[in-house]
């Protein structure tokens, strides 16, 4: 997959803006705040139809303009294809492929992988496990066209079960068969997600170590453990026994949307063991892992976003990076940096063609 056309409108502080891009490498240099990130952003949206900054779609719209739109060509196995993404003030987004809509994102999502590297990756070690949630399910969900919808039946499933806890809790009333309603579909859906959900970490985590031995050279060794209640207890049972204090709460207590990454280095939490040095160097194993994983169970070689990261890596680092990018053919990357001739020195090592865009 190659994009080989970009065009923004009225998206973040971009009026309008072509790109016609190399198969390869593509950079966009510039000072900070004219809008580098943005692009990279765009380019996010085109894999998963949202920002990867978490913004919502109505604030990615220019300041006193209707509307944004994203438009891409891109190559696909020998034909071309264009993917253009809507998002009017008063109505909603909208995806298309070759003028057709899409009937649901889950559609969409995987037909244009992607990984994202940037200096918001230390919020997945710092923040609270949702952050970690979201990173999973995004990974699996460009690798699994079923994955996404079932997490949103699942999600569905828990706010309405929430809900009725509520009305329950505020009309001081209780009606247990009422309630066991949603236990069949959040079962049925929950179960699949737990089970996608193991066996991707379970693939992903000797690549994370691997990847991270080569990065560092250190002698410390890294996991990616995940913690799940449907590790040792049935779902249906973990409900029965919740039921009183879900009750209390006014919300479901257990479930695979309390699942957890856990980021371990020799057996310890790595935020509170490791360094800034090796946790950028576990978050990027972390990303080329997920690259090399997506890659082997879609045969689709995933864009790679660089976002201003060689000003947050010493020059060690950097090398390993390149050097790694080198042997992995990672495919086409795209990379924002501030210093345009410490750019030219890193795709000089990668010995690939390369753009260089002036933002």
């Amino acid at each position: 997959m190659i994009i080989k056309k970009l065009s923004l409108y009225n998206f973040k502080n971009h009026s309008e803006k072509k790109f016609e891009f190399s198969p390869q490498i593509n950079c966009f240099i510039g000072n900070n705040g004219v809008g580098k990130t943005n692009i990279l952003d765009a380019l996010h949206y085109l894999s998963v139809g949202k920002s990867f900054l978490g913004n919502t779609d109505l604030n990615n719209i220019k300041k006193d303009e209707d509307f944004f739109t994203i438009e891409a060509e891109i190559q696909n196995d020998g034909s071309e294809d264009i993917i253009r993404i809507t998002q009017p003030k008063e109505a909603k987004k909208i995806i298309k492929k070759n003028d057709k809509s899409y009937d649901r994102l889950a559609d969409h999502i995987g037909y244009l992988p992607s990984v994202m590297i940037s200096p918001y990756d230390s919020n997945l070690i710092s923040d609270s496990g949702e952050s970690r949630r979201k990173f999973l399910d995004s990974m699996i969900s460009q690798t699994d066209s079923e994955y996404l919808f079932d997490l949103i039946q699942y999600q569905k499933t828990i706010q309405q079960r929430n809900a009725l806890l509520k009305y329950f809790a505020k009309n001081r009333v209780w009606d247990k068969d009422s309630l066991e309603i949603y236990d069949d579909p959040i079962i049925k859906f929950g179960t699949k997600i737990f089970e996608k959900r193991r066996s991707f970490v379970e693939r992903l985590n000797p690549i994370v170590q691997n990847f991270y031995q080569i990065i560092s050279g250190g002698k410390e060794t890294v996991s990616v453990i995940y913690k799940s209640h449907l590790l040792n207890e049935t779902f249906e049972n973990l409900l029965k026994e919740s039921l009183e204090r879900d009750r209390m709460l006014t919300y479901t207590s257990k479930g695979i949307h309390k699942d957890d990454l856990l980021f371990e280095m020799n057996s310890v939490l790595i935020k509170k063991t490791g360094s800034q040095g090796q946790q950028k160097s576990f978050l990027i194993s972390l990303k080329l892992a997920q690259m090399s994983l997506v890659k082997e169970l879609t045969n689709k070689i995933p864009i790679l976003l660089l976002d201003d990261i060689f000003d947050k890596l010493d020059d060690t680092r950097v090398s390993q990076l390149i050097e790694l990018v080198n042997q992995e053919n990672f495919g086409q990357i795209f990379i924002t940096d501030t210093h345009r001739e410490r750019t030219e020195n890193v795709v000089k090592k990668i010995n690939e063609e390369s753009i260089i865009f002036e933002v």
